[in-house]
């Protein structure tokens, strides 16, 4: 059996309803290790963490992909890649466009001038996964944003093969979504680079992206030197579906899911067992002809199910309950279904809005909260990468018809010098 069908009450008191951010023992503190190491001896531990990590033997001026090593990408990229990376980045773009906020400015009478300056931040690093594997479509769900907002420096770091090389797809995705350093490391030696500094690499502001536990504890401990993004888990998504759904496209959905990792959830809500079924038995016709099959199946048999749940009232509470990264509504008249979402991270509806197509070029962010952070957190956007400070202006007469109700409030608070602060301004006050 791939994956078990249960029933809503069994799922309810399963392990499901319990997902939570933690690492195996002694692992944290071998993160703090790394990052203690890159912030005494910089580049040389970086390079030493590179080499036994990744097997690449880099020295410090190698670290940082040069220009050369750029032009040659281009060259070695196919030219249908280029067409549909470009197609993509051209529709996330368009769609981030829509995100940006403007300053306001707003004032009265008395004289107030009250308003919200919003800026970009200066300098942020971008983690994109890497090694033997290559993901262009995060580094164009990271930098896009971030050059949306008007980041100027916009720096990624991603792990080398161990031939000390950066996949050519990879590279290229950068240079075209406007990245502006790209750095071969990776793991948390590459969070402390960007958090803390080296010779090579200069410190961020922000660091976003997801990547292995190294990464994400390596994250939570740089918390506070810097921004971050959010703590990525592996990823999940829940798929609401009734009788009209094709359990052929459902089941492919969940193996897609299934394919990223061992740990990845891939869960069906369904009113009936029809269709619980059905997705079982093509489940099981899928798998065996995917390339990570040994992947998806231990995934679905670890943390995958089909959930009966009595009817479609009863599914949407179970999927707001266990707030998803990825939501589909393959239901009937599933606009109608959409004012029921409460958390998650992104909502797919009707049979022809794959989550998969999410990924790459749907236009929205695909990198979403997980482990059931959608009950807070938001998908990364063009917000992510700008701060607002808050204008005052005060003119006399304002502070004049304002002054009592804040002198008393600071008073109550214990805060003479504050009520100084403006009877002083009002020739009052010793």
């Amino acid at each position: 059996m791939t994956i078990r069908i249960i029933y809503f009450r069994e799922f309810e008191e399963s392990r499901f309803f319990s997902r939570q951010f933690s690492s195996p023992a002694g692992l944290e503190e071998q993160v703090k290790n790394i990052l203690a190491g890159v912030r005494e001896r910089g580049d040389k531990a970086l390079c030493a963490y590179t080499e036994a990590f990744d097997g690449a033997k880099l020295q410090p001026g190698q670290l940082r992909v040069s220009e050369g090593e750029c032009e040659k990408a281009y060259s070695q990229v196919d030219a249908g890649f280029l067409r549909s990376l470009r197609f993509a980045m051209e529709r996330i773009a368009d769609f981030h466009k829509k995100q940006l906020p403007n300053s306001w400015f707003d004032t009265d009478k008395q004289g107030v001038f009250l308003g919200q300056l919003v800026r970009p931040l200066s300098r942020v690093g971008i983690y994109v996964p890497g090694g033997a594997a290559a993901y262009p479509s995060s580094v164009l769900m990271n930098a896009v944003p971030a050059r949306i907002a008007g980041v100027k420096e916009i720096v990624m770091v991603t792990p080398p093969s161990a031939d000390g090389r950066i996949n050519v797809n990879t590279i290229v995705a950068a240079a075209e979504a406007g990245v502006t350093e790209i750095y071969k490391i990776g793991g948390a030696q590459a969070i402390a680079a960007l958090a803390f500094g080296t010779e090579s690499v200069k410190p961020v502001d922000k660091i976003t992206g997801p990547g292995n536990i190294y990464v994400t504890l390596a994250k939570q401990q740089v918390y506070g030197r810097v921004d971050i993004d959010m703590l990525a888990g592996p990823s999940e998504i829940v798929v609401v579906a009734d009788d009209t759904a094709d359990p052929c496209h459902i089941a492919a959905d969940l193996l897609a899911q299934a394919e990223h990792d061992y740990l990845s959830a891939a869960l069906l809500f369904t009113p009936g067992e029809a269709l619980a079924n059905l997705v079982r038995e093509e489940i099981e016709r899928q798998l065996p002809f995917l390339s990570r099959k040994d992947i998806a199946s231990r995934s679905l048999a670890d943390q995958g199910a089909i959930v009966i749940t009595g009817n479609l009232e009863k599914a949407m509470e179970l999927a707001n309950s266990f707030a998803p990264e990825h939501l589909e509504l393959v239901v009937e008249n599933p606009f109608c279904w959409l004012t029921r979402v409460q958390n998650a991270g992104a909502v797919f509806l009707g049979p022809y809005s794959p989550e998969s197509v999410g990924d790459y070029l749907a236009g929205p962010n695909h990198i979403l909260p997980t482990g059931g952070t959608s009950r807070f957190f938001s998908p990364l956007s063009v917000d992510t990468f700008l701060k607002k400070s808050s204008v005052i202006s005060f003119s006399r007469e304002a502070l004049e018809d304002v002054g009592e109700h804040a002198n008393r409030l600071a008073r109550a608070e214990g805060l003479d010098a504050h009520a100084k602060a403006i009877e002083k301004r009002l020739g009052g006050g010793s």
